[in-house]
């Protein structure tokens, strides 16, 4: 695989400190910033944090610089015209850090837009839209249980729908789902879909069969813990299959809702090589989310480092991944696929390997961006 072979500055602005790489959006600005300093550029990263205050070693190898500013979260700010995720990520170091270096700017999604509301820049502006923010919103306000926090949502809701309009005034917006793609079509037509970064390079080589079906996420997130809720649902019907919920928060909830089902069992993430290692096992991937916005990375990282992925399909928008992905909706069809997936042979590491080597390559997708960057400019 060929690289690059540039030095060219870039200042990216990510909306939290992407080291470690353990959420969503963290991965994709990541490994991001990993490939694109693979290619030659020379990435001077600001990061908005609330209480991943270090700089990693793993970061500071593959910038130039790295400048951390904490999120202000004033409560007043909830009464401002602009979004609360937004009005909370601007500091005046901002400012003072981007003039030290004349460069085009990458703002990692439109929480890390508010210095334009402040200040004219006359650099080159790049927007990676990780989300139609209005409808991600308006969908935690649905499933949020929690008053103050349903209502918090709804109001940012409300304000995205008229601070997206914003998403006309960057020299491009890259989307990483073909959903998002479509929507910002509708605002600008200098969009490119560019799926997530990972860091997966590989398929795993891994045998017919796994032990379990697989389920993991954040269960501090609605969504998340409805998808876990509407799973043991629907093992309690399989009970003679194993199902493990795995995550870093939420035993209580599992727990309690399955006290008297064996076949399922909580286990409580620790580290990364844990999770590589009940990918390794599983056979079946379970996945749902009650929530549309294009294909997610528990998906990708599924179809990489495990078996066979089972999904409703707000879970993946892309058709070259989802092709690799058994779909089901209703309880019923679950249970029915499960009942299915269940006796099948794993055979498709090999297809997997030719077709996301083209569709999911970091640092092809790396060049993607760099060709568009370097067409505008000049």
């Amino acid at each position: 695989m060929s690289i690059i072979m540039q030095t060219k500055p870039l200042h990216i602005i990510s909306f939290d400190n992407p080291f470690p790489p353990d959420f969503g959006g963290a991965i994709d600005v990541f490994y991001k910033v990993k490939a694109l300093h693979a290619i030659g550029f020379t990435i001077h990263l600001h990061c908005f944090y609330e209480d991943r205050d270090v700089v990693s070693n793993e970061l500071k190898a593959i910038t130039e610089k790295v400048y951390l500013y904490k999120k202000n979260k004033n409560p007043f700010f909830l009464f401002s015209q602009y979004p609360f995720p937004v009005v909370c990520r601007f500091r005046n170091e901002l400012i003072e850090n981007l003039a030290k270096v004349d460069a085009p700017i990458f703002f990692e999604g439109l929480h890390t837009t508010m210095i334009l509301q402040k200040i004219k820049l006359d650099n080159k502006k790049y927007l990676r839209l990780h989300n139609i923010e209005s409808n991600f919103y308006a969908g935690m306000s649905q499933n949020e249980t929690n008053y103050f926090k349903k209502i918090a949502y709804h109001y940012a809701a409300q304000k995205y729908i008229d601070y997206q309009k914003n998403i006309a005034n960057f020299d491009h917006v890259f989307t990483l789902s073909t959903y998002e793609n479509d929507f910002a079509k509708t605002i600008t037509d200098k969009v490119s879909y560019v799926p997530v970064f990972h860091g997966n390079e590989q398929v795993a080589p891994l045998s017919e069969y796994g032990n379990y079906a697989f389920y993991h996420g954040d269960l501090r997130l609605a969504d998340n813990k409805n998808a876990a809720k509407f799973l043991i649902k629907v093992f309690k019907q399989i009970g003679d299959y194993k199902l493990i919920i795995a995550s870093s928060n939420g035993k209580k909830m599992v727990e309690k809702r399955t006290k008297n089902l064996p076949n399922i069992e909580f286990v409580e993430l620790k580290n990364d090589s844990q999770l590589d290692d009940l990918f390794k096992n599983a056979h079946i991937n379970v996945m749902l989310s009650f929530q549309k916005s294009g294909t997610k990375l528990k998906v990708i990282n599924s179809l990489f480092k495990s078996r066979f992925c089972l999904v409703n399909s707000n879970m993946v928008d892309d058709e070259q991944v989802l092709k690799f992905c058994e779909l089901a909706h209703s309880k019923e069809e679950f249970i029915a696929k499960i009942k299915t997936l269940r006796n099948q042979p794993f055979q498709d590491v090999d297809n997997r390997n030719q077709a996301f080597s083209k569709v999911l390559n970091d640092i092809n997708n790396a060049k993607q961006i760099a060709k568009i960057i370097d067409y505008d400019m000049g």
